[in-house]
């Protein structure tokens, strides 16, 4: 039996039209991302957001993805990233972003709707550690450790330093950067001080919700649970796997469950690693789940509806 192709691919192309309609990702305010901790916008041809930010502007959306120090202290990362915000605001006309921040930069995204709410719209972390990460814990307790830690601690410093110079040499950017102010930032007590300066859709119980707005600041949180090797073929799945040892609560190798909750909790347990919720390593996600840039797309979406 002959099948007609062309009636085929109609068939398909109105599926898709009803599913994911003309506008689908069209936000009132252009969409900003803030990447996390060794992060960077484009390097070498590849992409921290790896694929995402095409997937929301094929429905509309205008996206913008910006650069900061990879390794720093959340406030130094909060200044750089409202700089951005501003020159964002200054070349669309637009009155207001949303923001979206991955790891260590859903501590920059928070500081600037803090700071400057008037100019933030919506505010989303993706797998951020919002009361600190064990595995930051782990590192900072490694350096106190007698006649070692003294010894580690510059050692340590200078490599992530001389990596993080690295990231923005080949990302075009001249940042400061930082170590022990980075691991210091996304440690339990760093953290829980940042909380208290912000307290913002922070949850007031261990593993709760925070509020969903403040003023008129929308705020979300979404994340994912590694359970195993999400992706047989994508080499940082199985160092996930070893770092989500260093937790006491369910993980995406790098942040808690509960750490992760902001604002609106959306989900919590997407079957992804920490780098599959930006869809690294090069689209390398989970075979059996939802894809990481249909959870953007949807979330775009989400702030479409409410206006925004």
């Amino acid at each position: 039996m002959k099948i007609r192709i062309a009636p085929v691919l109609a068939l398909l192309l109105c599926w898709a039209s009803s599913v994911f309609p003309a506008g689908y990702t069209q936000t009132k305010y252009p969409i900003v991302f803030a990447h996390g901790m060794f992060g960077f916008d484009s390097i070498i041809g590849i992409d921290y957001w790896y694929g995402i930010p095409r997937a929301l502007e094929r429905d509309g959306a205008e996206v913008f993805v910006t650069q900061v120090s990879s390794i720093n202290s959340s406030e130094m990362r909060g200044e750089q990233l409202l700089a951005q915000v501003e020159d964002v605001l200054a070349i669309t006309g637009a009155g207001k972003v949303n923001l979206i921040g991955h790891s260590h930069g859903g501590q920059s995204v928070r500081y600037v709707a803090a700071v400057a709410p008037e100019l933030v719209a919506s505010v989303t972390t993706v797998g951020s550690p919002a009361k600190g990460s064990e595995a930051a814990d782990l590192g900072l307790q490694a350096m106190t450790i007698p006649v070692i830690g003294p010894a580690l601690e510059p050692v340590v410093a200078s490599v992530m330093e001389g990596l993080g110079w690295l990231i923005g040499f080949l990302a075009g950017e001249e940042l400061s950067q930082d170590a022990l102010a980075s691991l210091n930032s996304l440690s339990s007590e760093g953290a829980a001080e940042f909380n208290s300066e912000y307290p913002e859709g922070i949850p007031l119980s261990a593993c709760g919700e925070g509020e969903y707005m403040a003023g008129d600041v929308h705020m979300f949180s979404w994340s994912g649970v590694s359970k195993g090797i999400t992706n047989f073929f994508d080499p940082s799945s199985y160092a996930m796997v070893l770092s989500g040892l260093a937790f006491s609560e369910e993980n995406d190798g790098l942040v808690g469950r509960c750490s992760s909750h902001f604002g609106q909790v959306l989900r919590d347990d997407y079957p992804m690693d920490h780098l599959d919720e930006v869809n690294q390593l090069f689209g390398f996600a989970h075979l059996f789940s939802t894809n990481p840039k249909t959870v953007y797309r949807q979330h775009a979406n989400r702030l479409r509806n409410l206006g925004l």
